[in-house]
């Protein structure tokens, strides 16, 4: 948008400049044409009235205008368009004048005038014609330089001008862009307010239909999140009761292999709709930007102890190995947050790794930033699903999720606290090699 406004000042600013400078240079040539017939109309005025060319007794032969007009040509045409003399030419080998558009005027009128463009356009020559007293034509002309002439002996200055313009359009844009845009801008960045008001009259609809709309996402989210919240809440209830009897069920020494076999199917699917549950209710307490999140120092590395004490048991089940090289970090954050990332990496690891497989977890202070990596020799993930890994309810393998009891919200989580700390994710993946995560806190 600020490059489109610049644009399009800067276009207006030379369109108004040539515009400008062209009918300034017509204007001034027209002026210029005015004062060129007005001074030949003096000269003949001042020639007539000397009679000079009106006595019966002179002889073209005899005069002589050359040294005594510079810059003028005066020529004296009889009645029938002969040239009787011409101060620049020879009159005997002039064609007669009869036919010239100023001479047939001062026949009819008593004066003509008249301007010719040279054929290279180089030079236009102005004719004043008056009919003398005795009937004879007397002419003056000059030379002048045409307007195109004019116009190119001017375009160094005129483009030293278009130059400064320009440069002078340039800073003004950018400082009536950044006075236009600015302000929305500030709406954009202050929407939530609820006092916020329009800096301009022009901006007031605008922003009370962006406040209405926003309001009405806002209060669509928090329904659908009350709706999420309230629904997991109730079906946690019977899924939890749901297990407890299947487990009553399949320890129960009087029923059969087949329904203690039932009996565990039905406690493993309600464990693993609770464990959904659970991790939707979690997301939803993530999303709920009104909810006030407490920040301490946290002691990074006693976090990620914790986590594989955690997962001890789960490892030990797929003879798993982690190993670990952990520095003493400390990150501003929520600790019960940081704690759920990190057991959701690892958790991720475990699940998608291979049998008698290897997992080692890093934690690094970088410079100013702390980097925790997670890396494990699992099934890695295809480059093609790479950029889909941490959005809800996407799993690449979506059999072995299931077999493993994930959700697919485990990277959706891990997403949505490191944003929620201002961190940065890296995923390096191959698949059948394994991947690493990288979360780096600044």
């Amino acid at each position: 948008m600020r490059q489109r406004i610049n644009k399009n000042l800067i276009l207006i600013a030379l369109l108004a400049v040539l515009a400008s400078v062209i009918s300034i240079t017509y204007i001034y040539y027209g002026m210029f044409q005015e004062r060129v017939r007005s001074d030949l109309e003096v000269c003949i005025e001042l020639l007539k009235d000397t009679h000079y060319l009106e006595s019966p007794d002179i002889d073209p032969e005899a005069i002589d205008l050359k040294t005594d007009i510079r810059d003028l040509r005066v020529t004296w045409i009889s009645e029938d368009g002969h040239v009787l003399y011409d101060n620049d030419n020879t009159a005997a080998k002039l064609e007669n004048h009869l036919n010239r558009s100023e001479i047939i005027d001062a026949i009819n009128t008593g004066k003509g005038e008249a301007v010719r463009v040279s054929d290279t356009m180089s030079v236009n020559t102005f004719y004043y014609a008056l009919r003398l007293d005795n009937g004879t034509i007397l002419r003056v002309a000059t030379e002048a330089q045409s307007i195109f002439v004019v116009f190119a002996g001017a375009a160094p200055a005129i483009l030293i001008i278009v130059l400064i313009i320009v440069m002078v359009c340039v800073l003004l844009s950018q400082v009536l862009t950044s006075q236009i845009v600015k302000p929305i801008e500030n709406i954009a960045e202050n929407i939530d307010r609820p006092n916020l008001e329009a800096p301009y009259n022009e901006l007031r609809p605008f922003l009370n239909k962006i406040k209405h709309q926003h309001e009405t996402i806002l209060e669509n989210v928090q329904v659908k999140q009350d709706f999420t919240a309230n629904v997991s809440h109730e079906l946690k209830t019977p899924l939890t009761s749901i297990s407890g009897y299947a487990e009553l069920m399949e320890f129960d020494k009087e029923a059969t292999k087949q329904q203690k076999h039932f009996a565990g199917e039905i406690r493993k699917n309600a464990n693993r709709l609770l464990k959904l549950i659970e991790d939707i209710l979690y997301l939803s307490k993530l999303d709920d930007q009104s909810r006030q999140i407490e920040m301490d120092r946290v002691d990074l590395r006693n976090v990620v102890k914790r986590c594989i004490n955690e997962v001890t048991i789960a490892m030990a089940e797929r003879r798993i190995k982690l190993s670990s090289d952990l520095d003493e970090c400390y990150v501003r954050g929520n600790e019960d947050m940081l704690y759920e990332l990190v057991e959701n990496l690892i958790q991720n690891a475990i699940r998608y790794n291979v049998e008698d497989g290897t997992i080692f977890v890093s934690l690094k202070n970088v410079g100013e930033e702390v980097k925790l990596t997670v890396k494990d020799s699992g099934i890695g993930i295809p480059e093609k699903d790479q950029a889909k890994v941490f959005e809800r309810f996407y799993r690449v393998d979506k059999s072995r999720s299931k077999k493993t009891g994930g959700t697919g919200l485990g990277l959706a989580i891990v997403k949505h606290i490191a944003e929620i700390h201002g961190a940065a994710i890296d995923l390096q993946s191959k698949e059948k090699e394994g991947t690493a995560i990288t979360v780096t806190f600044h």
